[in-house]
C-alpha cells in the first residue's frame, strides 16, 4: 500500500467501537466495507442508519453511505487494511474468550494477500496478537508471516486498542492518544501510517504484547480506584455517613482526588479488562482482583440496602432510575443498575417500576416479573420510593419540589439536597381533589 494512495479498508464487527470507527475512516476519505455476523445490523447501515446510540453517529454514517464510502456486509471484502473490533467477553471463571478475534482471523484470512495490514483493535489478553498471526500463518502458508520468516514479511499485524468514553466516542477515536503495537518494528510503522489519516492524537508505536497490556492496566487502574470509592461508601453505611461530604471534604487535600462511588462497575471495559490479567499472572494480582470483588460486591450491597427499604414498605410503589451502565448512553453491558433492578423486580414484582429513557424495551431478565417501564413524568407522579442507579441528566435535573415527598435511595449521589427520612411524607391533603 503506498502512502500517497487512500486504502480499501475492511472493518471487522461494527458494534459500539466497530461502527463509528469504520464511520471515521471513511470520513477520511477510505473505501470501507464493514462487516458483521448480524444480517439486521447490515441492514441498517446500508440505509445509513445505525442500530447503536452515540452522540452524532448517526448523521456521520448517513453521510458516509450515501457517499458511497461505507457498506456493510456479512462476508469479509478484499482489502488493504483490516481493522478487527470483535467482543473478548470472559467465562464463567473469568477466563478470557478470545475465540471472536480467531473467527474473524479466520474469516480473513482466505482474501489476504501481499501488502496487506492486519490490526487487531479489541480488548485482548497479552498474547492474543501473536496468535491470530499464527492462525493466519497456518491459514496461509503462502504469506510469510512478521516474526515468522527472516525475510522481507508479505502482511504487516499490529495492535491498536481504543480508548474512548461512550457519549464521546468520536471524538475521542479522533482526538486522543493511541498506542500502536507492531508484532516487529516495521508493522507499528505500516499500523502508524493508517492512523495517521484519521487520528489527531499522538500515535506511539511499541511491541503488540506492551500496546495490550497497556489498554488492560488502563482499565484495572481506574477499577482499583472506583473500588476505593465504593468500599468508603459502604463503611460510610455502617457508620451512618454521608459518603458524599466525606469524599468531597477529602478532595480539599491538594494531592488526593477520590472518584464518585456508584453501585458496581459496568460495561464491557472496566468491569472485564482487569480479569485478563489476573488470568495471566494469578498469583501477583492480590490487589487486581480485590478491587473486582469490591465492585463485583458493591452491587449485593445496593441490592440488599433497596431490598430492605421496600420490604419495610410493601404498599409503595418504587421506580428504579436507569438501567444503563452509566450515565446518557444506552449500552447495558455488565450493567450494575441492571443487576439491582432486575433482581428487585424479581422479588418485588409488580411493586418495581423501572425508569430507562434510552431503552425501547425492558431486557429479557425483566419478562414475566410484573415489573414494567414508565417515563420519569409517571415515576413522579405515581411512586412513593426512587432508588437512583444511574445518572442521567434527565434524572439530575428533577428540581427538589417533585421529589421531596420522596423516600429516596440515590447510589450516585446526584441530589445532596434530598431531605434524608426513611419514612414516606404524608399525602399533602391541601392537594387532594
Amino acid at each position: 500500500m503506498k502512502l500517497d494512495t487512500k486504502p480499501d479498508v475492511c472493518v471487522i464487527g461494527l458494534g459500539y467501537i466497530g461502527l463509528p470507527t469504520a464511520a471515521i475512516i471513511a470520513r477520511a476519505g477510505c473505501k470501507v466495507v464493514g462487516m458483521d455476523v448480524s444480517q439486521k445490523v447490515v441492514d441498517t447501515i446500508n440505509r445509513g442508519e445505525i442500530h447503536i446510540e452515540e452522540v452524532d453517529l448517526d448523521g456521520l454514517v448517513h453521510g458516509v453511505v450515501s457517499r458511497g464510502l461505507l457498506s456493510a456486509s456479512t462476508s469479509v471484502a478484499p482489502a488493504d487494511v483490516f481493522v478487527i473490533a470483535v467482543p473478548t467477553p470472559f467465562g464463567e471463571n473469568h477466563e478470557p474468550d478470545i475465540s471472536y478475534v480467531l473467527a474473524a482471523g479466520e474469516a480473513i484470512a482466505p482474501v489476504l494477500k501481499q501488502g496487506d495490514i492486519v490490526i487487531l483493535e479489541s480488548t485482548s489478553p497479552v498474547g492474543t496478537t501473536e496468535q491470530l498471526r499464527d492462525m493466519i500463518a497456518k491459514a496461509r502458508p503462502d504469506l510469510k508471516c512478521p516474526g515468522r520468516t527472516s525475510q522481507t514479511p508479505d502482511l504487516s499485524i499490529a495492535y491498536c486498542p481504543e480508548r474512548v468514553l461512550p457519549g464521546k466516542i468520536l471524538e475521542e477515536l479522533t482526538n486522543n492518544d493511541r498506542s500502536i503495537g507492531g508484532i516487529t518494528p516495521r508493522c507499528a510503522r505500516k499500523a502508524l501510517a493508517f492512523y495517521k489519516r484519521f487520528v489527531r492524537g499522538e500515535c506511539v508505536t511499541t511491541d503488540s504484547r506492551a500496546a495490550e497490556m497497556t489498554k488492560l492496566v488502563e482499565n484495572a487502574y481506574r477499577d482499583v480506584n472506583i473500588a476505593f470509592a465504593n468500599e468508603l461508601s459502604i463503611i460510610s453505611d455502617r457508620m451512618d455517613l454521608d459518603v458524599w461530604e466525606v469524599i468531597r471534604l477529602a478532595n480539599r487535600h491538594p494531592r488526593v482526588n477520590i472518584l464518585s462511588p456508584g453501585p458496581g462497575v459496568g460495561g464491557h471495559c472496566i468491569a472485564v479488562d482487569p480479569w485478563f490479567i489476573v488470568h495471566s499472572a494469578p498469583e501477583e494480582t492480590p490487589l487486581i482482583r480485590t478491587a473486582r470483588g469490591v465492585n463485583d460486591g458493591k452491587m449485593h450491597h445496593v441490592v440488599a440496602s433497596a431490598d430492605e427499604l421496600v420490604a419495610a414498605h410493601p404498599d409503595a410503589k418504587v421506580a428504579c432510575l436507569g438501567l444503563a451502565f452509566k450515565a446518557n448512553i444506552d449500552d447495558f453491558r455488565e450493567s450494575p443498575a441492571r443487576f439491582v433492578a432486575s433482581r428487585l423486580a424479581r422479588k418485588f414484582g409488580e411493586q418495581i417500576h423501572i425508569v430507562e429513557p434510552y431503552a425501547a424495551e425492558l431486557p429479557i431478565e425483566f419478562t414475566d416479573t410484573g415489573a414494567v417501564q414508565i417515563d420519569i413524568d409517571e415515576a413522579l407522579e405515581n411512586c412513593d420510593i426512587l432508588i437512583v442507579l444511574v445518572d442521567h441528566d434527565v434524572f439530575r435535573v428533577i428540581p427538589l419540589a417533585e421529589r421531596a415527598n420522596k423516600l429516596v435511595y440515590d447510589t450516585r449521589g446526584i441530589w445532596p439536597d434530598q431531605p434524608k427520612t426513611t419514612e414516606l411524607a404524608e399525602p399533602d391533603v391541601r392537594l387532594a381533589g
